[in-house]
């Protein structure tokens, strides 16, 4: 974990503060906190913070304040802490622009793969952004425009994709010849705002698979990894170049 990434925690509970305090510090990150709105706002003004965990229900200005106050001006990651069993709470965090939440009482652990999950989609170009402009990929005939969101067959006729399945195989041609792992792709699928969850990664793959492969069941472009992911096998170009 790059020690150059910074969590804020923003909870007035200090045994909570001190606890994940010390654990993420133990896991390579660095670490401020604060019990309240202004002292969040105060340690934002004076150091660059990667993520903020955010504590929905604190004295005076609350979590839900406080990211909607952040939405205005900033697009860092958030994870809200909800009380248990409050969908309220969880709804209303996401609809205010929050990453994601975890209820109370939570494992450190699970927060920690939460904000390691956040911070790599956070790094993540969002959709139409520069970094997707002017982008063909080309793979075994096929054409794939990243800025039109189009995927043209080797006759060059226009495959209708679902968003979530373009995302996916753009994630898996973006990665050619590397094994990626469903979190993975769940991961990359979720940073570019596709609709995509856990148990419907396998259910993409065999969508795609019919879509893409001369033979979905012997699959030569995207293949399975045993306990590990898929591969996207074929050679890509992109705009014409080696990928």
């Amino acid at each position: 974990m790059d020690a150059s990434q910074h969590i804020l925690i923003v909870d007035d509970d200090s045994e909570i503060r001190d606890i994940l305090s010390g654990f993420l510090v133990r896991h390579g990150f660095r670490v401020s906190t604060a019990d309240n709105g202004t002292a969040m706002m105060q340690t934002m003004n004076t150091a660059r913070i990667d993520l903020i965990v955010l504590d929905i229900r604190m004295p005076g200005e609350d979590g839900r304040s406080l990211c909607r106050r952040l939405r205005t001006t900033s697009q860092i990651p958030i994870i809200m802490l909800t009380a248990l069993g409050s969908e309220t709470d969880r709804v209303v965090g996401l609809e205010l622009g929050a990453d994601d939440y975890l209820p109370k009482p939570f494992s450190a652990h699970e927060l920690l793969a939460r904000i390691r999950a956040v911070l790599r989609r956070s790094a993540l170009p969002p959709p139409g952004s520069p970094a997707d402009g002017a982008r063909l990929f080309e793979f075994a005939g096929w054409k794939m425009d990243v800025t039109r969101r189009q995927l043209r067959s080797p006759e060059n006729s226009l495959v209708d994709l679902r968003s979530a399945e373009f995302t996916l195989l753009l994630a898996l041609v973006e990665r050619p010849q590397h094994v990626l792992t469903r979190d993975q792709l769940l991961d990359l699928a979720r940073g570019r705002g596709a609709e995509v969850f856990e148990r419907s990664i396998d259910v993409l793959i065999s969508r795609l698979r019919h879509r893409i492969e001369t033979d979905p069941k012997d699959p030569q472009l995207i293949k399975t990894v045993r306990n590990e992911g898929y591969v996207f096998a074929s050679p890509v170009t992109l705009n014409g170049r080696p990928w």
